[in-house]
């Protein structure tokens, strides 16, 4: 075969395909030169044609191209044509079809995408990123530190300049040290402090937990947690930096003070504690405190606490903090009071789940029983060293309670506030309990019974509108719309579930703790799932709790996986913000703005609307088209490695509590 005019015969999975050896080999140093040259040994069919086993059909295209050096890129998968190329060496049409790729995929991201914070530590600098600024970050006083201030503006950043260090100049551009370089990482500033016992501090600096509260914003590393502020005029900056833990950040939890105005998350004073960070690892809490309103910001080690069990759940209730176990019957409650500064801890008996309204505390119970504490009263509650635990409520069937969800119904002078409680069990069933406050005396009366579910239920949630429900089957989802009257809960005959669908999420049950699907969002508005299909990811998909439809797609924009994300509510200058926070395997942070998409998918769920059609409860069709097409979810799954047995699905990280 040494004539360029000569007849080559090809059989490309099992489709005939005849060209010159010419048209093969104008493309030098590919799999067809070294094919006819004899370097890659041949296979032939009964008919003497040479058998490649391909797709025919991608082989097709790329035959075209080397007969025509055109082609039409037409209802063509372009990610599989150019992965053909590669395979081939094409690399003239390899390069074509990469520049046609990255048309639609920009490190600026989608117009959804809001800003990004790069990791914090510049662990490497490369190419013309050499400029650099030694920034002294102390931590050997426990009383006072100050913090670096840096800034990422909310546009969209050239992600080439991550790990570059701003210089002096720049970070005095934003009034207080601010600067609009799309680093915030300092080196530097960690150095003798990494624990002597990390094998690899690269590794640790993958983003673990992201908690937000007003517009604070706090990124938990492996063994420090970086806090963010968002103002109007400067966007996300740097405002504190917890010291370098010796041991792994488990849980976090985050309370800000907000002044309501101009946007701005600040203190009501000028002096004093205006943000409150407690980390959790092991049966360990450590709490602190930060004054951010002077410079430098002073940080208080207000103390360590011990739970005497390993903490599950670590969260604010206004201003106290509460650590929760649920290790079977030594489940313990810890709670610190933020006017009495005492931490007191207490034996709760078979906790499962809890949920938070208002200062009461909800704490669901393997007993089937509902108990609460009065975070407002503790002081005057406290007897004998007692937190005094009450029993609100007891299920009917001593079902142990896995789920709980608390909705206040608008306070009013004809009856005050309606005290609104949906639980789910182990057994599937969903239950509605009341009290009105001129029964206070008499507890809740049990309201409505839903049993659809056949699986634990992981979720629940009760809001203005809906009854939300999620078991255990692969986070099969129920939803009800829930009518009221003057304010009150009045649901008959609304027993027909409005939707019903899967948000699939195939984590493994040690990874889910800080990947939990929602619902999201405040109970007076639409509330939303964030849909995480497997766990080295780079795509969520946003999802209405209502009826699982899309209400957009979300991909990192630099291509990393996902490794948290979390929903935050952001006060702007002009309207409120819901931010998805999304944290990431390379340690940096990205947010997208979904304010403007959910508006647009609950007025079109509306009735009335052109997708709404203006039906009743049950017209809906239980299955909806909002998680990954077929097509998305076997290019997700292609690079997942599943397991034969199927991956069984954790309880709500949020919720209910398991014994390690």
């Amino acid at each position: 075969m040494s004539n360029y005019q000569e007849i080559v015969n090809l059989n490309v999975g099992g489709t005939r395909f005849s060209t010159s050896w010419q048209t093969l080999t104008w493309v030098p140093e590919t799999f067809f030169t070294a094919l006819l040259s004899g370097r890659i040994p041949t296979v032939r069919d009964e008919t003497g044609a040479i058998f490649i086993d391909r797709d025919p059909n991608l082989f097709g295209l790329i035959l075209n191209f080397l007969r025509t050096r055109d082609i039409d890129l037409n209802n063509v998968n372009i990610r599989a044509l150019r992965h053909e190329c590669d395979y081939f060496g094409i690399t003239p049409l390899s390069r074509r079809l990469a520049l046609c790729d990255e048309m639609n995929h920009s490190s600026c991201g989608d117009v959804l995408f809001y800003g990004y914070l790069p990791p914090p530590l510049n662990t490497s600098t490369t190419g013309r990123s050499g400029n650099s600024c030694s920034r002294k970050n102390s931590t050997s006083s426990s009383t006072e530190v100050a913090v670096n201030r840096t800034h990422s503006r909310n546009s969209s950043l050239d992600l080439r300049t991550v790990g570059r260090i701003p210089s002096q100049d720049q970070l005095s551009r934003c009034g207080r040290g601010h600067s609009r370089a799309a680093s915030l990482g300092n080196a530097d500033s960690h150095k003798g402090h990494r624990p002597p016992d990390m094998s690899s501090w690269a590794d640790s600096m993958k983003v673990q937990i992201i908690k937000a509260h007003h517009n604070w914003v706090a990124v938990a590393y492996t063994h420090f947690v970086t806090g963010y502020r968002l103002t109007d005029s400067c966007g996300w900056y740097v405002v504190f930096q917890s010291p370098v833990q010796e041991t792994v950040i488990e849980r976090i939890a985050l309370n800000a003070k907000t002044s309501g105005g101009g946007g701005t998350s600040s203190g009501n004073t000028s002096s004093g504690s205006d943000v409150m960070l407690g980390i959790a690892s092991g049966s360990y809490v450590r709490l602190w405190a930060f004054s951010t309103h002077s410079e430098p910001v002073r940080r208080t080690l207000i103390g360590t606490f011990n739970l005497g069990v390993r903490v599950e759940h670590l969260l604010f209730v206004g201003p106290q903090l509460v650590a929760l176990s649920g290790a079977g019957s030594r489940s313990k409650a810890g709670v610190w009071h933020t006017s009495t500064q005492h931490w007191q801890t207490q034996d709760v008996a078979h906790l499962t789940t809890y949920d938070t309204a208002g200062s009461f505390l909800l704490l669901g119970t393997a007993t089937g029983a509902i108990n609460y504490i009065d975070m407002q009263k503790f002081p005057l509650r406290m007897k004998d060293n007692d937190l005094l635990v009450t029993q609100l409520y007891k299920d009917p069937n001593q079902e142990p309670i896995t789920a709980i969800s608390v909705y206040l119904t608008p306070k009013t002078n004809l009856c005050g506030n309606w005290i609104e409680i949906a639980y789910g069990t182990r057994c599937g069933s969903v239950r509605v309990i009341v009290q009105h406050p001129e029964t206070v005396g008499h507890g809740p009366q049990l309201f409505q019974t839903f049993t659809v579910h056949q699986s634990p239920i992981t979720k629940v949630s009760l809001s203005e509108n809906y009854l939300i429900s999620v078991c255990s089957e692969y986070n099969h989802v129920r939803s009800w719309r829930v009518t009221r009257f003057r304010g009150m809960i009045s649901t008959q005959p609304g027993t027909t579930p409005k939707a019903a669908f899967k948000v699939l999420a195939l984590e493994a049950p040690t990874a889910q703790p800080h990947n939990d699907c929602g619902p999201y969002g405040e109970q007076d508005e639409e509330q939303i799932f964030i849909q995480k299909v497997v766990p080295d990811t780079d795509t969520l998909y946003v999802r209405l709790a209502s009826n699982g439809k899309r209400v957009c797609t979300i991909r990192s924009v630099d291509g990393s996986a996902v490794s948290c994300f979390v929903l935050a509510e952001c006060e702007g200058a002009l309207r409120p913000r819901r931010l998805l926070l999304c944290g990431h395997r390379s340690g940096a942070t990205q947010m997208w703005d979904i304010t403007g998409p959910i508006d647009r998918a609950v007025k079109l769920n509306q009735p009335g609307s052109v997708a709404g059609n203006g039906g009743g409860e049950g017209d809906e069709s239980p299955t909806t088209d909002g998680g990954p097409s077929p097509d998305e979810l076997v290019r997700l799954l292609s690079a997942c490695d599943l397991d034969a047995a199927p991956v069984p699905l954790s309880q709500s990280p949020n919720r209910p509590i398991q014994a390690p």
